[in-house]
């Protein structure tokens, strides 16, 4: 299995190297050579299995051979040993022909568990293998960070150093981060918003001379792993509701696209998918490029779903690589120009994207109303960005025969501010984190400077 970047320019790599390299070096994504493909039999086979079963059946494949078996399985079975649901990720019926997919089960809370509780380990891996140290840098809209940490504080040959956006992301979000203070972790609150410090972040990628040798690895989205790993849940919940045997949908929270590109894959892959429905808060680039044909920039809102803060959906890219048919020079003119105007996609590009894809927005208000409106009818307290979906998916399904999975991509303790503002008294955290609120933070503030960020970096990793 060979990967090649979604801007055309960048050597193509094995699976070792696109783990441990991340953003290619010509500014481009990741993306497999050729997609696996699995049958109506194979995915039928799915049914009864394990999740980490299933796992390793769907990311052998684009492992290639790199990892041997037998390790590869144990990778997957200690990764999600730490999950609180033996199903790692239930699902619970809705009403007729809707669900809810869990996917908060893991140690933060989150759905970016499920992929980080691996990705940690695959890194560690490697390096080990390779007698390599590395830094990660990460920039997180609330949840990355806190499962980045978790899945990479017991590495031996990481540091990591994750930037949030000071004072914008929730309570419970700041302190799963800064309460971890293990010796290679290390967070940094920027005076600025998300795009701010992601920026910064693919600066540091771009020149890594600050680290004097030292490799740098992302562990977000643009990480192929993380996409990898999340195709696994499309497979195991469209299998409990009747896949292959009948079409599914599924609606997914989303700003970064990394998740919903998931279900892409998923469905390039062979999954009978009728329906990928993208769901975003008043930030809302992803719904008006795939309703309106307006991929422009717009100046960032903070909102009540606040991982959904963000203005450039950096996995975007990978689906426009496809809908330019891997086209990488049109691909890098079309971001080129994106960052100075407004911009259309092709007629034709944009044309294939909504054979499969619908989206809808909703905004603070909208948000405190379904969480209200979804737990009278369902009893499910949803938090804020799951809450998106569940009316994405009413307002957006093609028809009601058709089984519908929204994702549920946080505890809504995660996000208690929001469900307080919508009626309830509390949601609380579950008994393993009932002290979190009291449990020391560590943490430094830096202003959204590169320089001061990457000397931040320099003088304190590791040795």
């Amino acid at each position: 299995m060979r990967y090649i970047s979604t801007r055309g320019q960048a050597p193509a790599l094995n699976f070792e190297d696109v783990v441990l390299t991340g953003l290619a070096s010509d500014g481009g994504l990741y993306v497999p050579e050729q997609v696996p493909q699995f049958s109506p039999e194979q995915i039928a086979s799915f049914s009864g299995q394990s999740y980490a079963e299933v796992a390793y059946q769907i990311i052998h494949p684009f492992v290639g051979g790199m990892i041997e078996d037998a390790t590869l399985r144990t990778l997957i079975e200690e990764a999600y040993a730490s999950f609180a649901h033996d199903a790692v990720a239930p699902i619970k019926q809705l009403d007729t022909n809707h669900f809810l997919l869990e996917l908060f089960h893991g140690p933060t809370l989150a759905f970016k568990d499920v992929a980080l509780q691996l990705l940690g380990r695959l890194l560690d891996h490697f390096l080990g293998l390779r007698n390599e140290k590395a830094v990660i840098m990460g920039a997180t809209s609330g949840d990355t960070g806190s499962a980045a940490i978790e899945g990479c504080k017991p590495c031996a040959h990481v540091d990591i150093f994750i930037l949030h956006p000071h004072q914008r992301v929730s309570e419970v979000q700041r302190r799963q981060m800064t309460s971890v203070l293990a010796d290679n972790v290390f967070n940094i609150a920027v005076e600025g918003n998300f795009d701010d410090a992601q920026a910064m972040v693919k600066a540091s990628f771009a020149d890594q001379s600050f680290l004097e040798g030292r490799r740098l690895i992302a562990v977000n989205s643009i990480n192929w792993a993380r996409i990898m790993a999340q195709i696994v849940y499309y497979f195991t919940s469209a299998v409990a509701v009747g896949a292959p045997h009948r079409e599914v949908s599924f609606c997914v929270p989303s700003a970064n696209f990394g998740d919903v590109f998931a279900g892409y894959m998923a469905y390039k892959m062979g999954l009978p998918i009728k329906q990928l429905i993208v769901a975003t808060n008043a930030n809302d680039i992803l719904h008006r490029t795939l309703a309106h044909n307006d991929f422009s920039k717009r100046e960032l809102v903070p909102t009540l779903a606040p991982s959904m803060d963000i203005v450039v959906s950096s996995n975007f890219e990978r689906l426009l690589f496809d809908l330019y048919q891997h086209d990488g020079a049109a691909v890098t003119g079309l971001l080129e120009q994106f960052q100075q105007q407004a911009m259309t996609l092709d007629a034709e590009a944009w044309q294939r994207a909504q054979q499969l894809f619908s989206s809808y927005c909703a905004d603070d208000a909208t948000i405190l109303e379904v969480i209200q409106d979804a737990h009278q009818r369902t009893g499910e307290l949803l938090d804020p960005h799951t809450a998106t979906a569940y009316l994405a998916t009413q307002k957006c399904r093609l028809d009601t025969h058709t089984p519908v999975i929204s994702l549920a991509t946080a505890h809504p303790a995660k996000f208690a501010d929001a469900v307080v503002q919508a009626g309830f008294a509390e949601a609380p955290l579950p008994a393993h984190m009932a002290d979190l609120l009291t449990r020391e933070e560590r943490y430094q503030v830096l202003p959204a400077d590169l320089r001061t960020i990457q000397e931040f970096v320099r003088t304190h990793k590791r040795p």
